[in-house]
This record gives C-alpha cells, sequence and structure tokens, in this order.
C-alpha cells in the first residue's frame, strides 16, 4: 500500500510539472460537421460581434480570391476553404488558414476539367471540402474531385468530367463529399447523367459506382450509424435510399418524393428527411423499406437543412420562418419568424442557433426555453450562403469573398 502511495504521488507531481491538462479539440470535418450534424462540442462562440470588418468579438477577416459559397472546414490548427475563378470561372483554388491568425499558410489552384456553368447567386466553389483528419477532399462544381495532404501536397486528382461529361446542368452542382472508412462518396445527379460513386482516399480510384435517378438534386450524401456499422443515405427527388458505404450495395430505401437541396438528419433513433413536410423514419429497417414514423407537413424546409438538438428539429422555411418541432410526435410546436431568405445551413453551439441569411445578416437565436428568441442580429455586410463551422467556441463564417473568425478575446494570463 506504501508503494501504491508512492507511486500516486509521483504520478500527481509529473501531471503538476507538465502543467495544465491539454482537452482535445473537436475538428469540423465537412458540411454541417460531418457526423456533428451542424451541432457544435465543447464552449460557446460569442453570441454577438461587431458589424463590418472589425471589432468586438471579430478575431481576424481574411479576403479569399475568387468567390464561394461552399463552408469552410477545420482541421487540428488549420481552417480549410474552397473558392472559384476567372472569367470562366475555371480556376480552381483550395486555400489553408492559420485558424489563429488567419494567414495564408498555402493556396493550390488547380484548371476546371468540366461544366463552370452555374447560377448568379452559386458558385463553381459550392460544395463544402470534407476531411478524414489526413486529407482534404474538395469537389467542385465542374465534378473535379481533389485530394491534398493537409500541407498541401497533391495525393491525386479526378476529372470527374472525362468519365461522365453530361453530368451538370446550368445552375450548378452543390453535393458536398462524405469520407467513411478509406472512402470517399460523392453524389453527382443531373437530368442527363446521374451517379454516385465511392472513390479510395488513397489511391483515387473508384471502388463502387451506382447509377442514380435522372433528375437534378443538389443534396448531399448523409451518414449514420445504423446496428453498429456506417451507413451513407443517398437522397434525391424519388426516396432516399441507405448504402453501404463500402460496396455501394442499397440496403433499404424510402420510396416517396423528397426535397433535391435541404439534405436529411439523423437522431439516435430517427432519420429526418424533408419528404411530405418533414418526415421521420425509423433507423434501422427490418426489411427493404423504411418505417416512417410520423409526418407534418408544417414543418417544410426551404433550402437550408434541418438541425436537430436534444427532443427538438429546428427549420428554416423558405419565408424565413424558425419552425420547431417536438422530435418523437412531430408536432409544430413553435414559430419565429427570421430576416430570411436563406441558403446556409445553421450551427448550434451551447444553448444558440446561429443563423446567416443570404444578405448576410446574422441572427443568433436563444433555443433554452420553449420560446426561441432574437438575442442578437449582425449585418456582415457581404452574402453568405455557406454553412459555418464551430470549433473550440470559434465561429468560422464564410462569405463569397472573405472568411471571418468569431472569438471572445484571449485573456491575459495573470
Amino acid at each position: 500500500m506504501r508503494v501504491l502511495r508512492v507511486v500516486i504521488r509521483c504520478v500527481l507531481l509529473a501531471m503538476a510539472l507538465a502543467g495544465p491538462t491539454v482537452v482535445a479539440r473537436a475538428d469540423w470535418r465537412g458540411f454541417r460537421g460531418g457526423e456533428l450534424g451542424s451541432v457544435a462540442q465543447g464552449p460557446v462562440p460569442p453570441t454577438s460581434w461587431a458589424a463590418g470588418d472589425e471589432g468586438e468579438n471579430i478575431a481576424w477577416k481574411t479576403p479569399i480570391e475568387g468567390r464561394s459559397v461552399s463552408g469552410p472546414i477545420v482541421v487540428g490548427d488549420t481552417a480549410y476553404v474552397t473558392s472559384s475563378s476567372g472569367y470562366r470561372r475555371d480556376r480552381l483554388h483550395i486555400v489553408a488558414l492559420d485558424a489563429e491568425t488567419g494567414d495564408v499558410r498555402w493556396q493550390r489552384e488547380f484548371w476546371a476539367t468540366g461544366r463552370t456553368f452555374c447560377h448568379p447567386t452559386s458558385a463553381v466553389a459550392a460544395p463544402t471540402p470534407a476531411s478524414d483528419g489526413e486529407a482534404i477532399f474538395a469537389l467542385f462544381s465542374s465534378n473535379d474531385l481533389v485530394c491534398l495532404e493537409l500541407d498541401g501536397t497533391l495525393r491525386w486528382y479526378r476529372g470527374l468530367a472525362y468519365d461522365f461529361p453530361k453530368a451538370g446542368n446550368d445552375v450548378g452542382m452543390s453535393s458536398s463529399p462524405v469520407v467513411v472508412d478509406g472512402v470517399v462518396i460523392v453524389q453527382i445527379e443531373t437530368k442527363a447523367k446521374s451517379f454516385a460513386a465511392g472513390i479510395d482516399t488513397a489511391t483515387g480510384q473508384t471502388r463502387w459506382q451506382i447509377d442514380r435517378p435522372l433528375e437534378s438534386n443538389w443534396c448531399s450524401p448523409t451518414v449514420i450509424e445504423q446496428d453498429g456499422r456506417a451507413v451513407v443515405l443517398l437522397q434525391s427527388a424519388g426516396g432516399l435510399a441507405a448504402h453501404d458505404p463500402l460496396t455501394g450495395e442499397q440496403l433499404w430505401s424510402f420510396d416517396e418524393p423528397c426535397a433535391t437541396i435541404p439534405s436529411a438528419v439523423a437522431t439516435d433513433k430517427s432519420v429526418l428527411v424533408a419528404a411530405g413536410g418533414m418526415t421521420a423514419l425509423g433507423r434501422s429497417a427490418d426489411g427493404d423499406k423504411a418505417e416512417v414514423l410520423w409526418q407534418e407537413q408544417r414543418l417544410a424546409p426551404g433550402s437550408s437543412s434541418p438541425v436537430v438538438f436534444r427532443d427538438r428539429i429546428y427549420v428554416l422555411a423558405r419565408g424565413g420562418v424558425l419552425n420547431v418541432g417536438d422530435l418523437a410526435s412531430g408536432e409544430r410546436l413553435k414559430s419565429l419568424r427570421l430576416k430570411g431568405p436563406f441558403w446556409a445551413t445553421p450551427v448550434v453551439a451551447g444553448n444558440y442557433l446561429y443563423c446567416f441569411n443570404q444578405d448576410g445578416v446574422a441572427q443568433v437565436v436563444d433555443i433554452s426555453t420553449d420560446e426561441p428568441e432574437i438575442v442578437s442580429e449582425i449585418e456582415m455586410g457581404e452574402s453568405v450562403l455557406a454553412s459555418p463551422a464551430i470549433v473550440d467556441g470559434q465561429l468560422y463564417i464564410r462569405s463569397v469573398d472573405s472568411v471571418w473568425k468569431i472569438a471572445a478575446p484571449k485573456r491575459s494570463a495573470p
């Protein structure tokens, strides 16, 4: 026993000499934070900041060459963003920013190999990149898929337009890739050619490819855990299907018309998809068809994806109204009118919902009670169509031209 006490004292002394414990920060590795589902972990960012380029709680603002409506991702101490520039929008940029200072660490530029037509409000840099913690996978509306090491070294490049020249439309593509177990999954659907593919993260080779409905679609794949395994959900106008991310095999489906812009979101018990307003599906399927738990027309989303937090679902309707629904029953509980329109999917931190409309007006909503309330409204001064990222109490906002970091000032050591 005495020996044990001596060992414990030595361990405690070593910990004290080593200084304070470092808590690992949670990365934001894709659209909606990847598996985080638009809900941040850890500290809460400021709920108000100065309007414009600098001032209270604005840590930095960095202009980025070109235009973008893709969201930022954060891996370790680096934020990664994409953009597109040039008269034909055919110059594709991937930029790494120091998360502490906003300085550009490196920038890589590529020529688009596919179609670069897109709606004036959008950009060729529309899909949000994804990361597995070891590399960055950036997909562009031109169907160019780039894999870079975290230091900017090119691992591989796929011009998917070479294989699928008809896959494109005149308003642009925006489905964001996801990464699962060594496979990056892309969903590219148009009226001329539609497919989904699983591409090896190490080599860039296609592991599997499946045909998809010939309809224009802008939804992003969603990854869930089902019966102890990863499953990827592919949503389109014709329905929602669950697939094995390693083989592409279809596991089950929901065969009713779904929205083609807002993507599905999952809880530990259900999958929420924009169909018939909003539909809740059983997370596990006994057969090849999904079980419908409830359906509520009054929870229909606009262009941004729904957000689930605790026992509520939050949906931004087309008119700029925030609707709050009960997860168990689908009953619409409350509504709050915000200033719209919205493209960016909101994010949650603590008890706050951060919403950014197309005109760059940030609206922070307190959702801690049954009566949601707007606590701040900030004019960013630039259009925001990209979903923000939150890491370690720091809010990263991507406007069409710049990246902001919103964070409370660091306190000096006493």
